[in-house]
């Protein structure tokens, strides 16, 4: 344990998973040793999860599988527990079961939070383990490459102020996804600040190898814009409303046009589609990375309109019909 993490107010952990394996062991062998209090949350696993868990001797939550399962409600479950058992506590980290806490970020980030009383949260840099096995693995680690300092939210894998996170009343258990943004919407509207440190905080194994993973995960990603416009897209910064109409432009009524027009006009209408290629390589050339990646993020950032608005489309649905959208899961 590191000096600073010795100093620092009381860290409680929790973590969440999922049928994580041998990702899990990883993942609690990184945390073990520096915190009194650690609560693993398992969310209906059918590997060995829980087995692995228990072999740390650690505290765990085994959720009811009567009632759907969410990233937030799994958090908001392991906060509640962990607040039974060390009341006292000032900082909780949350951690994904597939993610590895880098030495030295637990205190780093107390630390600072020690120094800023007006901070709620704290993330550090997260990076993909394995990019280089995958474009998809790769696309994720560029999009957790995110600028340091003062930020409008933060992910899944943050610290954050006991006393704020209790006050709000944690993550909305109703989103299947984008429960952080939202929390932290909520937070900057009361008065609280979010900070992204120059620091490492976890490696993330995301185990993208698939085409049709990216695409699931980009489903997912358009019904959280959506859900969350629908929550706070009237709010003073129109929460998710300029990703949701960019997703309706790019993914459907572009496309929807110069279809119509190909077919009812002029057939020569359907070079219009060129405008996707002038996009990509629009943002490409913007892009501040290498040529490689900025082309790879860029053609991923255009094709992923169509299943995000797959995925807008799907909470429209279940929010007329007033169905209960299950976990959309891409591994």
């Amino acid at each position: 344990m590191s000096s600073s993490e010795k100093t620092a107010s009381p860290i409680g952990i929790v973590v969440i998973g999922r049928n994580e394996g041998k990702r899990l062991r990883r993942c609690l062998d990184a945390v073990r040793g520096h915190s009194r209090k650690i609560i693993y949350v398992d969310s209906g696993s059918n590997d060995d999860s829980v087995k692995i868990a228990r072999s740390y001797e650690i505290n765990i939550v085994e959720l009811d599988p009567a009632i759907p399962f969410t990233a937030a409600r799994s958090r908001n479950e392991g906060f509640a527990r962990l607040l039974q058992l060390a009341p006292d506590l000032q900082y909780v980290q949350f951690v994904d079961g597939d993610c590895e806490i880098i030495a030295g970020w637990l205190g780093y980030a107390a630390t600072f939070m020690d120094s800023e009383v007006e901070v709620a949260v704290a993330c550090g840099r997260l990076r993909e383990r394995f990019p280089e096995q995958s474009i998809y693995n790769m696309l994720c680690d560029i999009e957790w490459d995110a600028p340091i300092g003062k930020a409008a939210a933060c992910g899944g894998i943050a610290m954050f102020r006991v006393s704020a996170f209790d006050h709000s009343g944690g993550f909305r258990i109703d989103l299947i996804a984008g429960e952080e943004p939202e929390l932290c919407l909520r937070l900057r509207s009361s008065g609280w600040s979010i900070w992204r440190l120059d620091y490492d905080m976890a490696l993330h194994d995301a185990a993208m190898y698939k085409f049709s993973q990216w695409w699931m995960r980009s489903v997912r990603g358009g019904f959280a814009a959506a859900q969350g416009a629908h929550l706070h897209g009237e709010s003073p910064e129109t929460y998710k409303v300029r990703e949701t109409r960019s997703t309706w432009f790019w993914g459907f009524l572009l496309p929807l046009l110069i279809l119509l027009l190909s077919y009812l006009l002029l057939p020569m209408a359907i070079l219009l589609f060129l405008f996707y290629p002038f996009q990509i390589a629009r943002i490409a050339f913007r892009g501040k990375r290498s040529t490689k990646e900025n082309w790879w993020q860029a053609l991923f950032l255009v094709l992923g309109k169509f299943p995000e608005m797959l995925g807008q489309m799907k909470f429209l649905v279940a929010h007329f019909s007033r169905r209960k959208q299950s976990l959309i899961e891409y591994k």
